[in-house]
């Protein structure tokens, strides 16, 4: 665990929001449960050691209780929670169970924070990420990419319909994502605009297609295949309509980038 993640740990300890064992089992490191058993699901609740961040809930074929069964989990272990792809009606019902939830429903997620020492670092201790939409249509997509860097901590900001169509309207914006630790760029029809915003900057851009856009676009494949053959060095392409994993990428890059300015290597 890092010594933000300890820190946390102990806060949520002397608040009572979790036991002593609970405690001792993550502090303990090899007696840390590496799965916690609900009814429907078995939880990682070794991931968070592992890659650095929680298992997320993927919503569709759950039933409110049993996502609800996951969160608790989590909760109790001192990990955050996010669940994507989260219908209206049932991420009202989650709510119900954790007032203090999150829900974005353009994004179609709910999260659950912890709070901590970890969120309340300055932004450039947490990373910067930019998520830059083609056009108004993919904001879904790109709403779920900035919820999911959000729940990882870091600064978010999103700049919406900006598509080559209209090229001028991404050179005013440039100001706003130019010092970016990293980038998501959303589009659909050709896939055009990671390319443009990669020939702009020099941190990562993280491309993710959507399934915007007419028959030949064939459902996001036109604009996935466009992505891949990006002649920008720095784009690197997700699936179609992925904006969880597509925020996910760039909250690790970001968090990776902010954590190489505030503590320098040692020689």
């Amino acid at each position: 665990m890092t010594e933000a993640q300890v820190t946390e740990l102990l806060m949520r300890f002397q608040r009572g929001e979790i036991e002593l064992a609970s405690v001792a089992a993550q502090l303990g490191g090899s007696a840390t449960p590496a799965t916690g058993h609900t009814s429907a699901a078995q939880v990682d609740l070794d991931r968070l050691r592992r890659c650095g961040f929680p298992e997320v809930v993927f919503a569709p074929g759950k039933t409110t209780l049993a996502i609800a069964d996951v969160f608790r989990m989590l909760l109790a272990h001192g990990q955050s929670c996010l669940a994507t792809r989260v219908p209206d009606p049932q991420a009202e019902e989650l709510l119900e169970l954790f007032p203090n939830g999150v829900h974005n429903s353009a994004a179609g997620t709910v999260r659950v924070e912890t709070g901590g020492p970890d969120r309340e670092q300055p932004s450039e201790a947490r990373g910067r990420v930019v998520v830059i939409t083609a056009g108004t249509g993919d904001l879904p997509v790109a709403e779920e990419a900035a919820e999911t860097a959000r729940w990882m901590g870091c600064e978010v900001e999103l700049i919406v319909d900006v598509g080559v169509a209209g090229p001028q309207r991404l050179v005013a914006q440039q100001h706003r994502f130019a010092d970016a630790d990293a980038i998501v760029v959303v589009a659909g029809m050709e896939g055009a605009l990671p390319s443009v915003v990669g020939g702009h900057v020099s941190c990562p851009v993280v491309a993710v297609p959507t399934s915007i856009g007419y028959g030949a676009s064939f459902g996001g494949l036109a604009a996935l295949l466009g992505m891949l053959n990006s002649c920008a060095a720095n784009v690197t392409v997700v699936n179609i309509d992925a904006g969880f994993k597509g925020g996910f990428v760039a909250g690790l890059i970001a968090r990776r980038t902010a954590a190489s300015r505030v503590t320098p290597r040692r020689p």
